[in-house]
């Protein structure tokens, strides 16, 4: 089997070239390759290269992420989120392959409380949302063999991610002011990768179980919250933590405006995804600690 890989640095992509490796001969791509296109803002360089290569399976693990900037830069936004996953879609389909890629809980409006599952209405709050969801509608246009992953506050080891934020921020502060009414599950790219190629396995062999499916670690919490577990880890491990506990702040979302809406409800279930491919997934506190021991 032969899988084709874009972005191969980015968070998820990093930790799909090694989940992916054993599944079967991969080619990872990412926007400097010279090789094969990896460029996601070159549409007819894709279609060129997955004419030669030819895969059995794309992943798609690029995307433009920059939210805030999607206000302002809609077109560039809507190029690599929605236009050219439409365009991997119908090549992914004329050579009969499956079709990989990775949404977001910004598809839906954010309120209430209860986590929302698969076939609940959509309304993105922002411009990447919109474009995110646009890119989900012209895969499932394409009618083709595909996995679409809605995931949520990603993190890695490698490379910046909110916990890494909070531990700088806790070794020079002697306060910190938190957001505490935004509510997700921190999820690892690890374990988004893990389950990928267990799914990509059973999806060759069982087509029908092409769709859409949420993926996050299990569990809920907020940003305040999460930020009180990293840090109270990383004193408990024994770095020098500058800020006292009682001097970690909630604050609602208001308190730091941004150009692009964010939802205060950002729970998926993950009901479906368990059941159709037979996944325990783990508490993301498990998940975290073990980011932070790694990076500690």
């Amino acid at each position: 089997m032969k899988i084709l890989l874009l972005g191969k640095n980015g968070q998820v992509g990093w930790e799909l070239q090694r989940s992916l490796a054993p599944v079967g001969e991969l080619i990872a791509l990412d926007s400097r390759s010279t090789d094969y296109c990896g460029d996601l803002a070159n549409l007819s360089g894709l279609l060129e290269m997955v004419d030669r290569i030819r895969p059995d399976v794309i992943v798609n693990a690029a995307a433009y992420t920059a939210v805030d900037k999607a206000e302002s830069e809609v077109d560039q936004a809507r190029l690599v989120n929605a236009t050219a996953p439409g365009v991997l879609a119908e090549a992914a389909k004329r050579h009969d392959a499956l079709l990989v890629h990775y949404s977001t809980d910004y598809v839906f409006d954010g309120s209430g409380s209860a986590p929302r599952q698969e076939t609940d209405p959509v309304a993105p709050p922002n411009m990447y949302g919109q474009t995110k969801l646009e890119g989900e509608q012209l895969i499932a246009a394409q009618a083709g063999k595909h996995l679409i992953f809605r995931t949520s506050w990603v993190y890695a080891a490698r490379g910046n991610n909110f916990a890494k934020t909070m531990l700088r921020l806790a070794k020079e502060r002697d306060s910190l002011n938190i957001i505490n009414d935004q509510h997700g599950a921190p999820t690892g790219a690890e374990l988004i990768a893990d389950v990928t190629a267990h799914a990509i396995r059973r999806t060759v062999m069982n087509p029908e179980l092409s769709g859409l499916y949420h993926l996050v670690a299990t569990g809920e919490t907020t940003w305040f919250d999460y930020a009180r577990f990293v840090i109270e880890h990383a004193r408990a491990a024994g770095m020098p933590i500058k800020v006292n506990t009682d001097d970690i702040a909630p604050v609602p979302t208001s308190a730091f405006p941004t150009p692009a809406k964010r939802p205060l409800n950002s729970r998926l279930s993950t009901i479906r995804l368990q059941n159709t491919f037979d996944l325990v997934l783990p508490p993301w506190e498990r998940g975290v600690e073990r980011m932070l021991t790694e990076i500690l």
